[in-house]
């Protein structure tokens, strides 16, 4: 029987793959992870999906999807950006360079998260993964095979570092402009930068939208980097789909992570994202029309969906897409500087009124209406999101959790915020990931800085000392610094107790936030 593609669905990894043969593949890190499940173990690769990087083919090189674990539409990737106000580059009207697109990769692509680092995976008969560099290359953080996350976890600490007013090695920012390729794209990672982009690495982990955007952030927020980000810029606006979005690679429908990715890649490098129009659909117009809307039950109204269902048209919520959304459509970011004033806003759903939207959506309205979603879901779970696995019950899902933190304190919702960041600091012990992912201990860090505290710690958890370990040593250090151990501060400095302060003590966080974001601007765009 022959196999048909389809879409990746959210955050999970494919049961089984259409290859180049027209014949299904197995997937063993999900029969693993299946098993894992079954006996209450932690999956091997628990964050695949939400960062938007591909996922290995099970054998030969896969061209599609067919089985996802979990439920839902919606491939669960990253939409996050560097401060804004770090990178001003201003350009001229680009003409669009000619591209030669590849066939689809959707199938190499059922995504994995949002920072986690991914280890290797064996194909059906017992190989390794291919393309596994036999030595991680220096510069790179994380130990665990690169070659479907690195530029991905590459950025995520390279911005995590900024947050915490660290300087960056040099030797890490120059292992991530490396891979660029020459047309200003990124691909998943490139084991052999001097070797050409249009080679046989990127057959297996083609030029995607997700890396390419993050990177920029990353290079944007870290400064000195003004040609490769304008370069990568004139990609991303090469390849905008015709409703005003962008698909995971070039020529794939629009999804909500995708899209918020890349806005806030334009808005880290100084552009405007409502003036990048594609038959007069900007990036806004792509995003509100993958928002469910009074038609959908109470509690989903507001929700984003990663795509419409291929079949109906039909949106589902999708709880990854609905943080990246939120950011999106408020203009900011992963590194985002804590919202302005006191107290805490109140999310407004969407005006209904017979099940008929009132008034003129706009993405304001829609950011908030998107946090109105995301408290409802995270009141009903104690304060933290939850992702699944067929034959487990749901799981915590931290990540994510750390995301919405992010997209909540952006929107000024601060008594939420406060309350999965909360959450956050309890479940470090217990969390295997936050102990030496790179990816994961950066989304921890991002949330704490968001929400006003020292990104360098939370609570008595030294979290930039847990990231360098995973890497070469920043060029510089914060003034203040981190304990110099886990586990043996006095809780003094946690992002928690700062905010739980009355309004002078939430001023003050605010206030150190945007001193850590002006601090050193030494390299500016």
């Amino acid at each position: 029987m022959r196999c048909v593609p389809r879409t990746p669905l959210p955050l999970q990894w494919p049961g089984s793959q259409c290859l180049r043969s027209g014949k299904a593949g197995a997937n063993p890190a999900l029969t693993r992870n299946r098993e894992l499940a079954r006996k209450g173990g932690e999956p091997e690769h628990p964050d695949r999906g939400r960062l938007g990087r591909p996922e290995p083919p099970a054998r030969g090189t896969a061209v599609g999807t067919v089985e996802v674990y979990g439920a839902g539409p919606g491939v669960h990737r990253a939409a996050f950006r560097g401060v804004g106000g770090r990178a001003r580059l201003l350009t001229a009207h680009r003409k669009a360079p000619e591209m030669f697109l590849r066939r689809s990769a959707a199938a190499l692509a059922a995504s994995a998260v949002l920072s986690a680092a991914v280890a290797p995976v064996a194909h059906a008969d017992g190989s390794p993964s291919p393309g596994k560099p036999s030595k991680l290359p220096e510069g790179l953080y994380g130990k665990s095979d690169p070659t479907f996350d690195g530029v991905w976890r590459q950025s995520l600490t390279l911005l995590a570092q900024e947050a915490s007013g660290a300087t960056p090695a040099k030797e890490a920012v120059d292992w991530l402009a490396g891979q660029q390729c020459d047309d200003g794209s990124f691909t998943a990672y490139r084991a052999d930068p001097e070797r050409p982009c249009d080679a046989e690495d990127q057959k297996k982990t083609p030029s995607d939208t997700n890396a390419t955007a993050l990177a920029v952030q990353a290079l944007a927020a870290v400064g000195g980097r003004s040609d490769a980000v304008a370069k990568s810029v004139d990609w991303l606006t090469s390849v905008q789909n015709k409703d005003g979005g962008w698909g995971f690679n070039p020529g794939q429908p629009s999804d909500a992570n995708s899209v918020a990715v890349v806005v806030g890649a334009l808005t880290a490098a100084g552009e405007k994202p409502r003036e990048v129009v594609k038959d007069g659909k900007d990036p806004y117009a792509a995003l509100l029309s993958l928002q469910l809307g009074c038609d959908a039950k109470k509690p989903e109204r507001g929700a984003f969906a990663y795509q419409p269902d291929k079949k109906t048209g039909d949106l589902a919520p999708n709880d990854y897409a609905s943080t990246a959304a939120v950011l999106a459509t408020l203009g900011k970011g992963l590194l985002t500087e804590p919202a302005d004033g006191e107290g805490s806003s109140e999310p407004k759903p969407l005006a209904c009124e017979d099940g008929e939207e009132t008034g003129k959506r706009t993405p304001r309205t829609a950011s908030s209406a998107g946090a109105a979603y995301l408290t409802g879901v995270l009141d009903a779970n104690d304060g933290h999101l939850r992702s699944a696995m067929p034959g487990a019950e749901k799981q915590p899902d931290h990540v994510t959790t750390a995301y919405a933190v992010i997209a909540l304190a952006a929107g000024g919702q601060r008594d939420e915020a406060r309350t999965s960041l909360r959450w956050l600091e309890k479940s470090l012990p217990d969390w295997k990931k936050a102990k030496n992912d790179p990816g994961s201990i950066a989304a921890v860090m991002l949330a704490t800085h968001a929400t006003g505290g020292d990104a360098a710690e939370l609570g008595d958890v030294a979290l930039l000392k847990r990231l360098n370990a995973t890497g070469p040593e920043p060029a510089a250090m914060p003034a203040a610094g981190s304990d110099d151990g886990d586990g043996d501060g006095d809780g003094g400095s946690s992002a928690v107790a700062t905010w739980s302060l009355v309004g002078a003590g939430l001023a003050a966080g605010a206030g150190i936030g945007f001193l850590m974001s002006g601090r050193r601007k030494r390299q500016g765009l």
